[in-house]
């Protein structure tokens, strides 16, 4: 049975496809060689209270279109200066609206660490987010069979990225535990169907090892969400819809931070 995720991996690949043919292997890698060391988001993520990453999220897949966000650098930059720990940039074009320039915008913009977040399948893609600029990479363990996340994952750090996991059940907690993840996400939204359960963070928390920095995503609508989260474990919090529609991202930022 196809998926929702099936479809949206199958327009990721034709895009890259395109991409790799108008950019090599090799000459990204030349713009790493050359690239400026990444930053570390661990000491912002381990910080006292909760962290949030603040995303530039122009769509969803789930809901259409979120924001018109005509400057994604304006928007980073209200995001950090209200005191966000990384901001997650949406990078894959047909459903959420976004593009790797989105991606050098923000990071020319900011100091703060930035997250590429994309259905990351390839090592291509690994090197084109750190030759744009990204400190953090997604991961999918849903998406990534066999010894992928695994392989994915050594690239990911030999490059100085700082893989940021992603999980929606116990095996694939397992599986991000099993290669070390220092950075575990728990999405509330099954990307098979969409469909969002925040009790999933709640049950799936405890199982993350200890060390490593929890993540919560998908789900919050305001700062009772993010509360929430954090009282059952969340060291950070990744916020998109709710800060793209809020009007003022930056206050939003301060009062997610006050829980």
């Amino acid at each position: 049975m196809t998926t929702v995720l099936d479809g949206i991996l199958d327009g990721v690949l034709e895009d890259l496809a395109q991409r790799q043919r108008e950019v090599s292997l090799a000459e990204l890698k030349a713009r790493v060689a050359d690239a400026p060391p990444a930053r570390d988001p661990l000491p912002g993520f381990r910080a006292d209270g909760v962290s949030i990453i603040a995303e530039v999220k122009r769509r969803s897949p789930s809901k259409g279109a979120l924001a018109d966000i005509p400057d994604p650098a304006k928007l980073a930059a209200e995001y950090a200066a209200g005191g966000a720990a990384a901001i997650s940039v949406l990078t894959e074009r047909r459903r959420f609206g976004g593009s790797l320039a989105d991606l050098d915008a923000v990071r020319a913009e900011v100091s703060v660490p930035v997250l590429r977040k994309d259905f990351i399948v390839t090592e291509y893609q690994l090197w084109e987010a750190r030759a744009h600029g990204a400190d953090l990479a997604l991961l999918m363990v849903v998406s990534l069979d066999g010894g992928l996340l695994g392989d994915l994952y050594g690239l990911a750090r030999e490059l100085g990225l700082t893989p940021l996991v992603e999980t929606h059940t116990e095996a694939e907690i397992a599986r991000a535990a099993e290669i070390g993840a220092e950075v575990i996400g728990v999405n509330a939204r099954d990307l098979t169907t969409l469909n969002v359960d925040n009790s999933v963070f709640t049950r799936l928390s405890p199982l993350i090892p200890a060390g490593a920095v929890r993540v919560a995503e998908s789900g919050v609508a305001g700062p009772d969400d993010v509360a929430d989260y954090h009282r059952h474990g969340a060291d950070v919090v990744l916020v998109g819809e709710a800060l793209v529609k809020s009007g003022d991202p930056r206050d939003a930022i301060t009062r997610f931070r006050a829980v």
